[in-house]
């Protein structure tokens, strides 16, 4: 068992899980999934697609046929461990298509290995397949290769993201999310209840709502209505809520009506759980990040989501270091966080991203003094950390089960989501235990991130 680092990055998918072998003969493809959870859906509906056309998922370099390789172009560092992931599958495999938010940008991946077989973007399914059919052609078995009604999963089989829509209307200037993925695209309420339906129909006991702006779903389609399901997020959560699995919701921009969501958490329906990216807290700040400059506002609308719903947790990411912050914009921030008091906080050192319009502003700030504010913005969200979860001591919490072993349960509260936030470990009178479980335990020790407890 594993404790959470105190950097931990909020924007990485979980490693991907593979299920069996191939059969002899049948054509390989390996996967390697970069970036956020929204990357790792679209890798799972790519192998779908490949596993109905009768190729199976290798789980390493030397089993597969051809590989894929799902990049991030979010930050420049995301960019050079995307053009690190290619080399290395071209080392060990040397048969590489490329697709994903660096795809985008053709040129800069074949100019550093221009031996790749094909490059695509964001969400190009056909493209990808196409690239797939001429590098490995298919050899389907129609009496062997079915697959389940939910499709090829990459996460453990009992929890599972729910991609409601795509792109993004904001123009925040240090974000090419809009470039590279679009303007918001959102599905139909009724299209992402069926695929919540056959989720949890196949044993998935929480569901984990993403998009780019997941409080912006529906704008585009102005709320349309069908089968009985409209597209807003309110609703969209409360039918959610109905179906019996946890429910927890990612990205969400804090628009005024995301206080219309907080009583389906008082009443139980989702999670009491918001993850909002604030990313500062200096009114000046945020207008030259092109973000509403609202933070007093904010601090509000905090107060009355915890006075409606006082178990709520409040889970966001924050920028240091942005082009003109001073060391008095700097401190607000870190006032602003010991008022509002979040849960679970990841912060970024800023990083010039090609493409960003912020790239362009003036007073960029050294490299030493955005590592500085970083330590000192980590050590105030520790000690915020710290002190919630010793609140917690002699609680009793319930905890969904993510992993069994010898030494005990690795779980999650409520207030924890998969890979980004803390965990709740179980030491004692674990061995009946399964993945999937939801228990309750009370919990009786408490560290900066992580709380451990026993079975009740």
């Amino acid at each position: 068992m594993t404790q959470n680092p105190p950097n931990l990055r909020p924007d990485l998918a979980p490693k991907p899980l593979f299920d069996a072998p191939a059969r002899p003969g049948q054509p390989r493809i390996g996967m390697v999934s970069l970036g956020c959870p929204k990357a790792l859906v679209d890798s799972e509906r790519i192998l779908t697609r490949l596993r109905a056309e009768g190729y199976a998922i290798s789980p390493d370099y030397q089993g597969a046929d051809a590989v894929i390789v799902n990049t991030c172009g979010f930050l420049d560092s995301a960019k050079a461990e995307s053009l690190e992931a290619i080399g290395e599958a071209l080392a060990a495999n040397g048969r590489v298509i490329v697709t994903g938010c660096l795809g985008a940008e053709p040129e800069y991946i074949t100019g550093a290995h221009p031996s790749v077989l094909a490059v695509t973007g964001p969400h190009q399914y056909e493209q990808v397949l196409d690239a797939v059919h001429v590098a490995v052609p298919p050899a389907p078995d129609p009496f062997v290769d079915l697959l389940p009604a939910t499709g090829v999963s990459l996460t453990p089989r009992h929890y599972s993201y729910l991609k409601i829509s795509e792109g993004c209307n904001h123009k925040c200037r240090f974000c090419i999310i809009p470039d590279m993925r679009g303007r918001l695209v959102s599905r139909p309420a009724h299209a992402v209840l069926r695929e919540a339906e056959k989720l949890v129909a196949a044993g998935v006991r929480e569901l984990l709502v993403i998009s780019q702006d997941t409080s912006a779903y529906g704008v585009d389609i102005k709320h349309a209505e069908k089968n009985g399901h409209r597209a807003h997020i309110t609703d969209l959560a409360r039918d959610l809520g109905s179906l019996g699995a946890w429910v927890r919701l990612h990205y969400v921009y804090p628009y005024p009506h995301v206080r219309d969501l907080i009583p389906l958490m008082a009443e139980g329906l989702v999670l009491p759980y918001l993850d909002i990216p604030f990313q500062h807290a200096h009114p000046e700040t945020l207008r030259r990040m092109a973000r509403p400059a609202a933070a007093a506002k904010t601090l509000d609308e905090i107060a009355r989501w915890r006075a409606d719903c006082p178990e709520i947790t409040l889970r966001s990411t924050f920028i240091v270091g942005f082009p003109g912050e001073t060391e008095e914009e700097f401190q607000t921030l870190l006032d602003w966080l010991n008022e509002a008091q979040l849960d679970r906080v990841g912060c970024f050192q800023y990083e010039n991203v090609a493409g960003a319009r912020s790239n362009a502003l003036p007073d960029h700030v050294p490299d030493e003094v955005k590592q500085d504010r970083w330590d000192r913005f980590m050590a105030k969200a520790q000690a915020i950390s710290e002190a919630k979860l010793a609140a917690k001591v002699g609680t009793r919490q319930q905890v969904i089960v993510d992993a069994v072993d010898s030494e005990g349960a690795t779980c999650r509260t409520m207030a924890d989501a998969p890979e980004i936030d803390g965990n709740l470990f179980i030491d004692e009178g674990h061995a009946a235990l399964s993945p999937g479980d939801i228990v309750t335990v009370e919990v009786d020790e408490a560290s900066e991130y992580d709380l451990w407890g026993r079975l009740v």
